[in-house]
């Protein structure tokens, strides 16, 4: 029998980490006794009401699976077949969703916008609506913000403002894919209706996973009209948990007592530590600001194996070239001095050891 080994912690990304202590503990608790199944329990009904509170209003919320299941879902009770869908041209619901929210919606079309940091440039979304309106092209419906972006940067609330009265002139629905909402709401410093309702958002797919949870996201309608029969949907697509108190209940001990803004706080201070060891390296180019939990770097490929070989992990297909370093809610200063200090034995220059 094979003995399994805790692995170090890595920055390919905010998905390898572990359940939080406080998701961990809620979901124990949750495992004492029996509970009716499909969400018509107390920690389903305990996690939706402090979804609301948080925000400040009576939203609709359901918890699905995942990530992808939550956007495209959510997208596809915006659409109908012959709708189009605007997202910024290397936006998640893009470039890695295999498809998911055009199979959902039984064919929507994705229309790519353009815009720095991921952001979608607003006067964008006037030419695409404008580009045609005549019946031979998909109607658009829906408009698509990445928050924070694929490649680590923050919406400020102007921004998804403008983005949300472009939405309102010319009649299309705001959707939100926030699986580092936490990030964004800890990067601004705001309260998160804010970034939300207040803006527009008409639904949002609040990300737990990347935060802490073990399992499961939340799709939060702002607008309630918009979450008619979207229960259903979930149920066609796999997506009604039986045990849905297994999904709902980490989302109690993150929110209760705010663990889930704790996390994303550390995890963007851990971001802000290796960005300011790299960017003092020679022959090290950074590619964006930090502002989320995520650092974008060229390295040069020679770095890039020895890193490999060493056994560290990251991606570098994410974003425009380079090398995504993701850090999480257990990333720790040791572990990033233990990255960088294996970078720099790959750089000609000798440099003082790292405090």
């Amino acid at each position: 029998m094979k003995t399994i080994l805790a692995a170090r912690r890595q920055f390919a990304s905010d998905n390898n980490a572990g359940i939080c202590p406080e998701a961990w503990r809620a979901l124990d608790e949750a495992n004492q006794g029996h509970a009716r199944g499909y969400g018509d329990d107390l920690w389903t009904e305990k996690a939706a009401d402090l979804i609301r509170e948080i925000f400040q209003t009576d939203c609709e919320v359901f918890f699905v699976f995942n990530g992808t299941a939550a956007n495209s879902l959510a997208l596809a009770s915006l659409c109908q077949s012959y709708h189009s869908i605007l997202c910024h041209e290397i936006a998640h619901v893009e470039t890695d969703e295999c498809g998911a929210p055009e199979f959902f919606s039984n064919g929507t079309k994705v229309l790519l916008l353009t815009g720095e940091n991921g952001k979608i440039d607003p006067a964008g979304i006037e030419r695409m609506v404008k580009r045609r309106t005549d019946i031979h092209f998909p109607k658009p419906r829906v408009i698509s913000v990445t928050q924070a972006t694929e490649v680590g940067m923050v919406y400020s609330i102007d921004e998804l403002k403008a983005i949300g009265e472009a939405a309102k002139e010319f009649g299309l629905k705001l959707h939100m894919d926030g699986a580092r909402f936490a990030n964004a709401v800890a990067s601004l410093q705001v309260a998160p209706s804010e970034i939300t309702w207040k803006a527009g958002v008409d639904v949002l797919c609040f990300g737990g996973t990347k935060n802490g949870t073990h399992v499961g996201e939340a799709v939060v309608f702002f607008n309630r009209a918009l979450a008619n029969e979207f229960d259903y949907r979930c149920k066609q697509a796999g997506q009604l948990a039986s045990k849905m108190r297994f999904l709902s209940a980490p989302w109690v001990g993150m929110l209760q007592d705010g663990a889930w803004l704790s996390h994303a706080r550390h995890a963007n201070a851990m971001a802000e530590e290796l960005f300011d060891q790299l960017k003092a390296l020679p022959g090290i180019r950074i590619l964006f600001p930090r502002q989320a939990n995520a650092v974008f770097a060229e390295l040069p490929e020679h770095v890039i194996a020895g890193l490999r070989d060493r056994g560290w992990m990251f991606y570098t297909f994410i974003g425009k070239g380079g090398c995504r370093f993701m850090c999480s809610w257990d990333t720790t200063k040791e572990d990033i001095n233990a990255f960088v200090a294996d970078l720099k034995s790959f750089l000609p220059t000798p440099f003082p050891k790292t405090s």
